[in-house]
């Protein structure tokens, strides 16, 4: 587990209370909303918040409604295995910011990459069992289900933000550690138990709960897809390693962040145009 001495040693301790403050706004703004959407009266077919998170997830997802949590019969914008794996990964960027890891640029040790490796191997197993069901005589394992969907995805998830954090703080810092994001089985686990508890959650079928963590998963897509954009942009500009403090990243990231609106918008404008729904696909679901 990622310790608080460790925190302490590599960043202000300033810096970790703002960064807790900032989280934990954030998180009663998601709460409020919610409680707003699911008790006051507002349908949520009708919520503009989650309908801005059903565009985010057609861009990605298929969002069958089968394969789909729901809050109070509404689905939730993103499909079991994507809520699972953004979560994962949501989770997993903001462990290693309150840890102090923004510094630290080198991938985790050859046994712990291995391991997690082996997370999207078995959400990408799990995924060809799901989609044989999609051919009534294919040959399959066993018979899906939504909770495994969303426990595979949330381990590949872990595995993409532990793989993508330290390339875009290598790719953002001029000065860096070189430390590992996470130097020890301990840490890992520390994250797994992390991202297990949101995975918890949403089994918790909580209407409130699953409010919450839908939106976090959304932000999670817009999280990585800004993340892969920033890494792209800045190495095919050749401004990458210029930044040395976060007040530099600010352009950068703000223009990464752009790009991923207009390609998500891009991707839903084509799907809308093709299939004419955001829910699943025709012949499919």
């Amino acid at each position: 587990m990622i310790e608080p001495r460790a925190v302490a040693s590599e960043g202000n301790q300033d810096d970790v209370r703002r960064r807790l403050t900032v989280l934990g706004i954030a998180l009663l703004v998601l709460v409020a909303m919610g409680w707003y959407a699911i008790t006051d009266g507002q349908h949520l077919d009708h919520d503009p918040v989650l309908a801005g998170g059903d565009y985010v997830g057609a861009a990605i997802c298929h969002r069958i409604t089968e394969r789909t949590f729901t809050i109070n019969g509404r689905q939730l914008p993103l499909c079991a295995r994507c809520t699972g794996i953004y979560l994962g990964e949501a989770f997993s960027f903001v462990a290693l910011m309150l840890a102090g890891r923004t510094r630290r640029t080198d991938l985790p040790s050859l046994p712990i990459l291995l391991l997690l490796i082996g997370f999207i191997g078995v959400m990408g197993f799990d995924g060809l069992n799901s989609y044989s069901h999609f051919f009534p005589n294919f040959p399959h394992l066993y018979e899906p289900r939504n909770w495994l969907r969303l426990l595979t995805g949330s381990g590949a998830g872990l595995a993409m933000g532990l793989l993508i954090f330290p390339a875009l703080m290598q790719t953002l810092w001029r000065q860096a550690n070189g430390r590992s994001v996470i130097e020890s089985g301990r840490e890992l686990l520390g994250i797994m138990m992390l991202v297990g508890t949101a995975v918890l959650l949403v089994l918790s079928n909580q209407p409130l709960i699953l409010y919450v963590m839908a939106l976090v998963s959304v932000v999670g897509v817009l999280l990585i897809v800004t993340s892969l954009n920033a890494v792209f942009l800045l190495m095919l500009l050749k401004r990458d390693g210029q930044a040395i403090r976060w007040q530099e990243t600010a352009v950068p990231l703000l223009i990464s962040f752009g790009l991923t609106i207009l390609e998500l918008g891009i991707i839903v404008w084509l799907r809308l145009s093709l299939t004419g729904t955001l829910t699943g696909f025709p012949g499919l679901a």
